[in-house]
């Protein structure tokens, strides 16, 4: 089991990343919060419900948490959502002492985090994360919110679990296009600060392929290790955190635009980190060596193609995206792999063409 603490102004906590952690974990936050803890509610998902319910019920016996429910999918990411499952803790008894654990993928997850930031002005909150995705990336560091019509996480906070409890057990029942949406991420984070996790996963496709636990173990935590990194150095997003938006400015932009639940967040943001390699490489700032192997590694997880989308309606999406600031359109590019930059100057014609270039007739014809 790795075990690696994320470091912050606002505090500590632990992610623990291992096999059999949803076992015990009645146990383990009874050592995390002690007898003082009065009551723990758990927000998740029917269908993730009907596959660990049991397993994470036998944990805590003989005392049973209450259970509220998130329906699945993108589209329950929504303010409306927030307040009915406010008004179930509240009819369920949850005060400011009680505990609220976020069992689920990254939608779960950031919804049980904005939900814990702001009810009764904030409880503590637990991350179990149930899919690859949200084990390498959306339950650490503290992003919480939920989507507008004109984009994604556009409400929301900052909010740190109180721990992470990723159990790789957990990643066997996937379906396929999840669990690659998740391996996305985790070459994201080789591509912008890990090298040596980029060389593992390129070397180590069949294993990957058949996820062998020990290796996913080692790619969740070394993914976990880098971001808690970035997130120890800036916290808040004011700078170096902007490099784990690698290729989210246009994700975020495709998943928008061709409506949330058309492609996989994940998938979305393979596209996306294609079209900023596109962009990188244009500049001469990425060796077109380094641009392929990089783009191979994606394409080899075949991520689906988007609808036909607009270059134009993907620019003009991109451009409200949160993480522009002042009317001034930020992007994330690399120097080399493992070497990412923050940049405010790239052009209108830079992001079209690299929109074209990647997505072909279809960013055209729209």
């Amino acid at each position: 089991m790795h075990t690696i603490t994320v470091k912050t102004q606002a505090g500590s906590y632990p992610v623990s990343i291992g096999s059999g952690l949803t076992l015990s974990l009645g146990n383990r936050l009874r050592k995390l919060f002690g007898s003082s803890r009065k009551s723990v509610y758990v927000l998740t998902s029917p269908e993730i419900w009907a596959l660990w319910g049991k397993r994470l019920l036998a944990s805590f016996a003989p005392q049973q948490p209450v259970v509220i429910f998130l329906p699945a999918g993108e589209r329950y990411k929504r303010l409306a959502q927030i307040e009915r499952l406010a008004s179930e803790l509240l009819a369920a008894g949850a005060d400011r002492s009680s505990l609220l654990l976020a069992v689920g993928g990254g939608v779960v997850g950031d919804v049980g985090g904005f939900l814990a930031a702001i009810y009764m002005r904030g409880i503590d909150y637990v991350q179990v994360p149930t899919t690859f995705l949200a084990e390498v990336d959306s339950s650490v560091g503290g992003k919480t919110g939920v989507n507008l019509n004109a984009g994604k996480n556009l409400v929301g906070s900052f909010h740190h679990p109180r721990a992470v409890f990723a159990d790789i057990d957990l990643l066997g029942t996937l379906p396929l296009r999840e669990y690659r949406a998740g391996l996305y991420e985790s070459v994201k984070a080789g591509l912008i600060r890990d090298a040596a996790l980029f060389r593992y996963m390129e070397a180590n496709r069949a294993l990957i392929d058949r996820r062998e636990p020990a290796a996913l173990e080692k790619i969740v935590a070394a993914s976990v290790r880098m971001k808690a990194e970035v997130v120890g150095l800036d916290e808040r997003e004011s700078g170096l955190r902007m490099i784990l938006n690698f290729g989210h400015t246009i994700g975020h932009a495709i998943e928008a635009t061709a409506g949330f639940g058309a492609l996989l967040h994940g998938e979305a943001i393979a596209w996306g980190m294609l079209i900023a390699l596109e962009a990188s490489r244009a500049r001469g700032w990425l060796k077109a060596a380094d641009a392929e192997r990089a783009g191979k590694l994606i394409r080899a997880l075949a991520p689906p193609p988007p609808p036909r989308l607009r270059a134009e309606r993907l620019l003009a999406a991109a451009s409200s995206d949160k993480k522009n600031r002042a009317g001034v359109r930020r992007f994330v590019l690399l120097k080399g792999i493992g070497r990412a930059v923050v940049t405010e100057d790239v052009t209108d014609s830079e992001v079209l063409a690299a929109i074209e270039s990647i997505l072909g007739p279809r960013a055209r014809e729209g």
